[in-house]
């Protein structure tokens, strides 16, 4: 690397040098993993290559973004000294369910690449990705990126006995902005877990920030009282959001009326949730 991007905002204090010749990067945007063992193929690099050794033109193949968004996922340095850290100024949050996040991501991954490439519903500029998990009542919240579907996934909490779900049976789950239909899955190499379908398709998505920028904001919204409404809403949810977003009908030439206002989603609508029936397809 030159001298202009040696450094990054990944690990090793932002660094660049110290990243060793055999480590991995991980795209903190998409989550896309750059093995040096490997190459890069959509870029015409060879196995063997360091990151620290990519063209200057290089960037994440999946999501575009710029290597200094990239963060080492081995321990690997090319310097050996140890940096001393201060302890963090801000309070750790708990320990999340990294090995169940982790295995979650890996099923869908597999399921894209075995089962889902060239399919007409997928997105080919997202990839697979969990955003925002956190706790919930005891339990983990998050969301799910795919390049077919954004799906909310409550996972079980340390008490939770969910070894019993029936994969498709529906729940309504309540939250400061309204009950919401979960739909129950149990995935070989994951467990239980209930989803919430918010989009399928995904081609409304231009690329994956954009995805992952909305599942944070959805996030955010469920817990937002301002925007409820009584009953269970979430069936009804993505035909107002497709009528608020349908073109306007059209009028005779000699109707008289005032100038058309441009149709604005509400927030609520923005979720866009759908039947669960989609939360696993």
């Amino acid at each position: 690397m030159s001298a202009a991007t040696s450094r990054f905002e990944g690990s090793y204090l932002g660094d660049a040098t110290r990243i060793g010749a055999a480590t991995r990067m991980e795209c903190k945007i998409c989550w896309h993993v750059y093995d040096p063992a490997e190459g890069c193929e959509h870029w015409q690099v060879p196995p063997g290559t360091a990151f620290a050794a990519l063209p200057g033109h290089w960037r994440c193949p999946v999501c575009d973004g710029a290597r200094d968004q990239f963060m080492a996922l081995d321990g690997e340095a090319a310097v050996a000294e140890t940096v001393a850290v201060s302890p963090p100024s801000v309070p750790v949050p708990p320990a999340q369910p990294v090995e169940t996040i982790a295995r979650l991501e890996a099923a869908f991954r597999e399921i894209h690449t075995a089962q889902m490439r060239g399919l007409p519903i997928v997105n080919d500029a997202l990839a697979v990705k969990a955003v925002g998990f956190r706790r919930h009542d005891e339990r983990w919240l998050g969301a799910l990126v795919t390049p077919w579907f954004l799906n909310l996934v409550l996972l079980p909490g340390e008490g939770d006995d969910w070894s019993t779900l029936i994969p498709g049976a529906k729940e309504l789950i309540e939250f400061p902005s309204g009950r919401y239909e979960f739909v129950h899955a149990n995935r070989k190499g994951v467990g239980a877990y209930k989803a919430c379908s918010l989009f399928s398709p995904m081609f409304e998505f231009a690329s994956m920030l954009q995805a992952t920028e909305t599942a944070s904001a959805a996030l955010v919204s469920l817990f937002d009282p301002s925007i409820r409404e009584d009953g269970a809403q979430t069936a009804e949810i993505r035909r107002r959001r497709e009528e608020e977003l349908a073109p306007p009908e059209a009028v005779s030439a000699d109707a008289v009326s005032e100038p058309a206002q441009p149709v604005r989603p509400s927030r609520r609508a923005l979720l866009g949730m759908g039947s669960g029936e989609a939360a696993d397809a």
